[in-house]
């Protein structure tokens, strides 16, 4: 399905919160996506008429819902070209970084005590290696930005035969920045590091590929990708997952057990511990097949086009302050209106209808390089179109205005 502004209006009648709130105009799709219908109801559905218990019920209630759970698991399987048994699901993005920040250690070869991020990272992708850095007593490195986007030759020069870890995000949740991560991946391979994504911006808006990026982990969360909140996928390659221990101890994560010892399920079993977020889970799987019959290519070039648009009439404000590379960028835009507090300018906004994120948006060491306390962001999915940034525009204009 080829999107433009009609289809992008047609779409967005999928989406009942725009039916409860007509003149809502929703531009904060980085921090979490609204979700359509065939969701919504499918999850009401399961609650209603198919709720059980999964994995150890032997009845037909309890096997449906193991069936729709387990068949979730190869949607996103594919979804990103892996296999099901690399999926582990968990409640977000985050807690899948701590996941690894707990278990990686065990895999860690001796002499690697460098752990390589970047200077944008949000604070999920930063705060868990930072603590674990201070745990194993490693060093932690950045590398750095030219301008709003990574130095190649930078992390060609911290990226070492010491490095553990390399942890970046795909996609900046502050600059839109697309990284060349299939790159930093490769050098990392080559000094033999652990290579981690932060895919949260990426895997709503374009095609991610684990196989042909060949990451060793990758995560993602659910409610950025049209689907419930409490869930979270980690995928993570075969041979090095059934290397690492469990995260989490209890029930469903176990082959046997005694009074002494316990030994582990297969994978990905033994990193899912007690009764997992099941609605969360086939709801995701849901979303995934809304996304995939519209098309991953189809979503990235629409959403190209209203960034595009976006950049040319934010141009039109007086004295705006763009943070974005352009046609280098996602689907999300930053901005500051001079002598204007970020915050003033998402209430002011919000009299109008429209949803913008204001402040340093998990990124509080990046808005120092960047010499501001934080900005302003916009950010797009299918359901936006042209007339909601020309709405944009026309208030931000007004907002100008009275503080002149």
């Amino acid at each position: 399905m080829e999107i433009n502004n009609k289809t992008a209006k047609k779409l967005k009648k999928d989406f009942p919160i725009f039916e409860h709130n007509k003149s809502l105009i929703y531009l904060d799709n980085a921090a979490t996506s609204q979700k359509p219908k065939q969701v919504i109801n499918f999850v009401k559905d399961f609650y209603e008429k198919g709720y059980a218990n999964i994995h150890r019920g032997v009845y037909r209630l309890s096997e449906k819902a193991t069936e729709l759970y387990m068949q979730s698991k190869k949607i996103i399987a594919d979804f990103i070209n892996a296999e099901p048994e690399e999926i582990i699901y968990t409640r977000n993005t985050t807690e899948s970084i701590n996941l690894l920040s707990y278990t990686l250690p065990s895999i860690i070869k001796k002499g690697k005590n460098e752990i390589v991020l970047t200077e944008m990272e949000h604070h999920s992708n930063l705060i868990p290696w930072q603590q674990l850095a201070k745990r194993n007593k490693m060093k932690l490195k950045f590398i750095k930005l030219i301008g709003y986007e990574l130095d190649l030759g930078d992390a060609e020069k911290k990226i070492t035969k010491k490095t553990a870890i390399i942890s970046l995000t795909h996609v900046s949740n502050s600059l839109g920045t697309i990284n060349p991560i299939k790159e930093i991946i490769k050098l990392g391979k080559n000094k033999g590091a652990i290579t981690v994504i932060d895919a949260a911006q990426s895997a709503p808006h374009m095609k991610v590929d684990v196989k042909n990026l060949d990451c060793d982990f990758l995560a993602f969360s659910g409610h950025k990708t049209l689907g419930p909140t409490g869930i979270g996928v980690l995928y993570g390659r075969k041979e090095l997952l059934e290397k690492l221990h469990p995260f989490n101890f209890g029930g469903e994560m176990i082959k046997r057990v005694t009074y002494e010892n316990a030994s582990w399920a297969d994978i990905p079993m033994k990193f899912e511990a007690g009764t997992p977020n099941i609605a969360g889970a086939i709801g995701l799987g849901k979303a995934i097949e809304y996304i995939e019959k519209i098309g991953i290519e189809n979503i990235n070039n629409w959403e190209k086009k209203l960034t595009n648009y976006a950049l040319a009439k934010l141009k039109d404000v007086e004295g705006i302050k763009i943070y974005n590379l352009g046609q280098k960028s996602s689907a999300i835009i930053s901005f500051n209106l001079p002598g204007i507090h970020p915050h003033d300018v998402a209430s002011l906004l919000d009299s109008y209808g429209i949803t913008i994120r204001a402040g340093h948006h998990c990124n509080m060491p990046l808005m120092k390089i960047l010499g501001v306390s934080g900005t302003c962001r916009i950010s797009f999915l299918i359901y936006n179109t042209f007339e909601d940034v020309d709405m944009l525009v026309f208030a931000l204009k007004k907002i100008k205005e009275k503080f002149e």
